[in-house]
């Protein structure tokens, strides 16, 4: 079960991977992180924010957690606008889970 309530058909090919990857982790957590982010802002970001938030993606997530959540200091070559908004980014984990239609 996924946490997605945006739908991605008026989505490009691109948004709609990203939307789909935010929302497939493999920590729940990142899940709900990444995919409320994603459903908040991808339809917005530009492309060189696109760029930027799937470097971000590429990463473990064993180890975006810890920078998210500030157990671990945010490597330098993180340490940037995109980080920051996703980082600050507070998913709501009481949300209620439903699969898109």
């Amino acid at each position: 079960m996924t946490g997605v309530t945006l739908t991605s058909a008026g989505l490009d090919p691109r948004r709609r991977r990203i939307l789909f990857r935010c929302w497939h982790r493999g920590i729940r957590e990142m899940d709900l992180v990444f995919g409320q982010f994603a459903e908040a802002e991808i339809a917005t970001l530009s492309e060189i924010e696109l760029d930027e938030f799937e470097t971000i993606m590429a990463e473990e997530d064993n180890d975006l957690v810890r920078w998210i959540m500030g157990t671990w200091p945010v490597p330098e070559r993180f340490q940037t606008p995109m980080f920051t908004r996703l980082a600050a980014y507070t998913p709501d984990f009481d949300k209620p889970l439903r699969t898109p239609e």
